[in-house]
């Protein structure tokens, strides 16, 4: 299918324009990293991230103040997809051991208001549970299914009917929606997303999504140099760092500026930019690919109209295959949650500039080399 018949477009002649356009983008995204920088999300930083859902809109503001003073430190708390949805972030893995005694006198204040003077024993505490003793199994079952109900991470310790002994998990999210549960009584929520990264393994995915990205640019540069020349090898990488780094410019400009549009950067926006580095490179060896053919074909005709000649006989093909990835990845940014909307965000934005880059970048890369260097660019 073609679009496009005996098109006939000198692309090439306005690439001073482009220059001047992929400049400018290159140098406002940079600028916007150093000065307002990224956000990383838990995957890297380390910490817990938990994600609340309210059945009706919410005062951010107001959850904020509820929790301040619960003993976690500095939270981070914005909403996240929209007016219902609470994103709330600690460096913390862990509830801290001056808090604990007030984790265990919430706990117990509830199994004396289930059963008033109950006995029981504390058989086992840790940083993140507690393990409770009862005098029968009767009074066990009837306090964990009780807990449960009022929000408490409660369950029987072992399923054989003498079972005597529940253990209750106090973590971040737990200790959080016990508070919030108290004090904001007409507005039903759940924990919808709860993430805890130590900060060690926070630096190691940091070190590898680098790592990652650094070694398909190189893998990428080998594989070109050998199928085509280094010269469309250089080119194309050339492109894909300006692809990747406008976009990671774009996320600077942008995040907190979009309601609904959590622009954090973890291990999904990564596999994210993966994807996009693989879109743009393909898109350009099939340019690239097609200027080798023209090259061996017309020998004696200019690189500049050989290159151009090319761009316009792959036009059609380019712009049909962006615009039903395209397409595919509108609806997945329209209707795929808060959890994949910055990914379908990275992949359409870096569709449209991998597109435009395997045009104006990659291709007037290897005319300049050409010209520069007076060295004839052929296949044999």
């Amino acid at each position: 299918m073609r679009i496009f018949h005996n098109l006939n477009v000198d692309f090439l002649g306005k690439r001073k324009f482009f220059y001047i356009f992929s400049t400018a983008l290159f140098f406002i995204g940079l600028l916007n990293i150093i000065f307002r920088g990224l956000s990383f999300g838990i995957d890297f930083k380390g910490g817990s991230e938990i994600v609340f859902q309210f059945e009706k809109q919410i005062d951010i503001a107001e959850i904020r103040k509820n929790i301040d003073k619960i003993g976690l430190g500095n939270l981070e708390v914005r909403t996240f997809g929209g007016e219902t949805g609470a994103l709330i972030r600690t460096e913390l893995q862990q509830i801290p051991q001056n808090v604990f005694p007030k984790v265990v006198e919430a706990i117990e204040s509830e199994i004396n208001k289930i059963l008033p003077g109950v006995n029981y024993t504390v058989v086992e505490k840790t940083p993140s549970s507690i393990t409770y003793s009862f005098p029968n199994p009767d009074t066990t079952n009837i306090i964990v299914d009780r807990l449960f109900e009022a929000g408490f991470q409660a369950s029987e310790v072992s399923e054989e009917p003498d079972n005597r002994q529940l253990e209750i998990n106090v973590g971040i999210a737990d200790w959080i929606k016990q508070n919030l549960k108290e004090k904001i009584k007409d507005n039903n929520f759940s924990v919808v997303k709860e993430d805890r990264v130590g900060p060690k393994v926070g630096d190691e995915l940091k070190r590898d999504a680098v790592l990652a990205i650094l070694i398909s640019l190189i893998a990428i540069l080998i594989y070109l140099g050998f199928r085509f020349k280094f010269v469309f090898a250089i080119g194309a990488v050339a492109a894909l760092f300006h692809d990747v780094l406008i976009t990671l410019g774009l996320y600077a400009a942008l995040y907190g500026l979009i309601p609904g549009l959590n622009l954090d950067i973890d291990l999904s926006i990564v596999a994210a930019f993966l994807t996009l580095v693989g879109y743009s490179i393909n898109d350009t060896v099939i340019v690239f690919d097609r200027v080798r053919e023209n090259l061996k074909i017309h020998k004696t005709m200019p690189l500049l109209e050989v290159i151009n000649k090319s761009i316009n006989q792959t036009m059609s093909r380019t712009i049909i295959t962006a615009f039903t990835t395209l397409l595919a990845v509108f609806v997945l940014l329209l209707l795929g949650g808060d959890v994949l909307r910055a990914f379908a965000f990275t992949l359409f934005f870096g569709i449209v500039i991998g597109t435009y880059s395997s045009i104006f970048v990659a291709s007037a890369f290897v005319l300049e080399y050409a010209n520069r260097s007076n060295r004839k660019v052929q296949f044999n």
